[in-house]
């Protein structure tokens, strides 16, 4: 993958527009986690060393567009961006909230927040008069937001167009070069043996991301729902586990081009204790049983991979040389059925290979069982991380690519 990065660049002097993901919770007008916001500082601070006058735009939660609401304003960001930044800034962070037609006065050293970008109209159907507004701000954009790289917007891919029509310069912001580095990495150069591991609720959401894994991965071990489909596809019963009856040939399909790892016992729970409407507040009083998946009863729900099993399926993971990891294996947030996730999630860290980590559910695992040292890229892609897992097409990301 051949783009331009911004480190490569000299900035003195010139007007940088930094695409970020500042979308961020709000609450009480103060930023409530502020993950993505210290993701995206190392990019900021690196535009300010090189000299830039910064621009930032991001979007914030979904307004409906034309129709700015206080709520979704991005002034808590600005006051959080102030106080983080204060050591190389010569003013406060302004928040912009005319931009589009009074422009962006900004000067070398100081850095301009520009208002939810969900507040234009034109933003999110990637119009290209909008995004001819966004390249007139700048001397150079730099598209940083990995997490909003599969959207064609006009914040995104639209405003890389524009520059580009108006010879401008268009670049990967470190975070968003990062993403790109590591995930290629995994996918178009691994190391083998490869593994992945892939749980969640249904075949049917990660399919593509099967299919794809299954070209590239030595092994794959599945959890939550989508294992209890490849054990239904192997002839056990699961009794009343969820799992997807119209996808257990696509699962042996899937075991027929890869090695699917699959436990032999399994955490179980009957689903008469479970109330569904409060599914893991009931957890916490449900009774977790081992059982072999040759013995599951019609009543039990299985809800995590036991320790016996956990432990094989670790085994492997230490063996292998890249390991890619989006989903964990039971309700980890129930700690009787979190055990199977805390193992592997151990067995992560302690590898020697080159692990890559994404997804909402895995990255609060990594938090939960503090294993966050060992793995050597997490990924706050979300979508885009399965997107490019899948081996689509990131718009934001082929607008960046040039030829060799």
């Amino acid at each position: 993958m051949n783009f331009l990065r911004m480190s490569e660049l000299n900035l003195t002097d010139k007007v940088v527009l930094i695409r970020e993901d500042l979308n961020v919770p709000i609450k009480d007008g103060k930023v409530a986690s502020d993950a993505r916001l210290q993701a995206s500082l190392p990019t900021i601070k690196m535009a300010l060393e090189k000299g830039a006058a910064v621009i930032v735009c991001s979007h914030l939660g979904r307004p409906i567009e034309g129709n700015p609401e206080a709520v979704y304003s991005l002034a808590p960001v600005a006051d959080y961006l102030t106080d983080k930044l204060s050591a190389q800034l010569s003013t406060p962070v302004r928040l912009n909230n005319d931009y589009l037609t009074h422009g962006a006065s900004v000067k070398p050293g100081e850095v301009v927040l520009l208002e939810n970008v969900r507040f234009n109209d034109g933003e999110k159907k990637n119009d290209a008069t909008l995004a001819k507004k966004y390249a007139d701000l700048c001397d150079v954009f730099v598209m940083d937001a990995f997490g909003t790289a599969h959207r064609a917007q006009a914040s995104t891919e639209g405003v890389t167009q524009a520059m580009h029509q108006a010879d401008k310069t268009v670049c990967a912001g470190p975070l968003l070069a990062a993403e790109l580095d590591a995930l290629s990495l995994a996918l178009e150069t691994p190391a083998q043996p490869m593994l992945a591991i892939v749980g969640g609720s249904k075949v049917s959401t990660k399919l593509e991301v099967l299919n794809s894994l299954a070209e590239v991965c030595t092994q794959i071990i599945v959890g939550g729902g989508i294992a209890n489909t490849f054990l239904a596809a192997q002839g056990h019963s699961v009794g009343a586990s969820l799992y997807e009856a119209d996808l257990v040939d696509t699962a042996r399909d899937i075991m027929s081009n890869t090695e699917v790892l699959l436990p032999e016992y399994v955490v179980v729970a009957d689903k008469n204790d479970i109330d569904f409407a409060d599914f893991t507040g009931s957890l916490q009083k449900a009774v977790a049983t081992i059982k072999s998946v040759d013995a599951i009863g019609d009543n039990d729900m299985i809800l995590d991979i036991a320790p016996e099993s956990a432990k094989q399926l670790a085994d492997a993971i230490i063996h292998a040389k890249t390991i890619l990891w989006n989903g964990p294996v039971g309700v980890f947030e129930v700690d009787a059925f979190g055990q199977g996730t805390q193992i592997l999630a151990t067995a992560v860290r302690d590898s020697d290979g080159f692990s890559i980590a994404g997804g909402g559910d895995t990255l609060a695992a990594i938090d939960k069982y503090q294993v966050a040292d060992g793995v050597s890229y997490m990924s706050t892609g979300g979508g885009a991380f399965l997107e490019f897992v899948e081996g689509k097409v990131l718009p934001a990301v082929a607008a960046l690519q040039i030829s060799t």
